[in-house]
């Protein structure tokens, strides 16, 4: 269920969007309120759960990450235990940063940040040891164009 927002509401987003770490100050002169009511506000957004886990983006390839591979899953098992340990399989592996169960002919894709394709494959040997997959398809990303966490508010 969406929940309503007003136009200060969605300033205050906008902002936190594009810097979570400036100050209440900061953030209450941009939207044209004062410190308490922007606290107020930002208290029930999080009670909401519109504003979830807050974080810092880290440059994965100034860390040594430089693959990113977009793996496409297909299975022929759809059970409840074999979706358990599939799911138990992607939650302990810190290389898979998103993990999407789709519609149509391809079941999940994962979304996997490694340092390069060698430690891609020991990733998809440890999953495919761990969970029987009937089908992997894994995409070399060669240039990142867009990457946002933003949503067009």
């Amino acid at each position: 269920m969406a929940v309503r927002l007003d136009d200060v509401d969605r300033k205050i987003l906008s902002e936190l969007q594009r810097d979570a770490a400036q100050s209440l100050d900061e953030i209450a002169t941009k939207v044209g309120s004062s410190k308490t009511p922007v606290w107020n506000r930002i208290k029930k957004l999080k009670e909401a759960k519109v504003i979830g886990q807050q974080t810092v983006v880290l440059d994965a390839e100034a860390l040594g990450f430089e693959a990113c591979f977009f793996v496409l899953i297909r299975t022929s098992e759809h059970e409840e235990e074999w979706q358990k340990s599939f799911l138990k399989a992607l939650l302990e592996r810190p290389e898979v940063q998103e993990a999407h169960r789709l519609a149509g002919e391809i079941d999940y894709i994962l979304k996997v940040r490694v340092k390069n394709a060698r430690a891609y494959d020991e990733f998809y040997q440890a999953l495919i040891s761990e969970v029987r997959i009937f089908n992997v398809t894994a995409l070399l990303s060669m240039e990142q164009i867009k990457s946002t966490t933003m949503l067009p508010l």
